[in-house]
């Protein structure tokens, strides 16, 4: 995702903790207008959220958007269901995969694109407890690394 003019709104880095992420999309969502002003203010948490596909059409479920402070009437509930938009061939494609055993789909990232918002989301596997073990030891075995690389370089 790096790259030019895109703004970084809510990173989901659990979701990269608990699951092997196999494959990622890049979605539109059906916004309103506060909504749209909430975000770029930052006010966005994709923590608890998850992605369904029902009827042939993808929903976010969970993510929350703060009300925008300004917007009084016009403010939606935080916790709504919002439309994700994907192609048709895209969704169907994600539907085949889903169906096989342990698949699911997760929210990793919002962010604008331009003046467009975009939910990155991705095709991910569950990990067991051993596998999160493995993942913070390596975590600690770079970040040792590091440590003693930096106080190399100093004189």
């Amino acid at each position: 995702m790096a790259q030019t003019g895109t703004k970084l709104i809510a990173n989901n880095k659990k979701a990269r903790f608990d699951y092997f992420i196999l494959e990622s999309f890049e979605t539109g969502i059906e916004l309103f207008g506060t909504e749209v002003k909430s975000l770029r203010l930052g006010q966005c948490s994709i923590k608890e959220a998850w992605v369904d596909i029902r009827d042939g059409e993808v929903y976010i479920y969970g993510m929350h958007i703060n009300p925008y402070e300004k917007g009084n009437i016009f403010n939606k509930d935080p916790l709504r269901v919002r439309k994700l938009l994907m192609h048709r061939e895209e969704i169907r494609r994600l539907i085949g995969k889903i169906k096989e055993k342990g698949l699911t789909l997760v929210p990793l990232q919002v962010y604008f694109k331009g003046s467009l918002v975009k939910v990155e989301i991705g095709l991910a596997q569950g990990k067991k407890k051993y596998d999160k073990r493995e993942s913070i030891a390596k975590n600690d075995q770079r970040r040792d690394f590091e440590r003693n690389f930096k106080g190399q370089t100093r004189y």
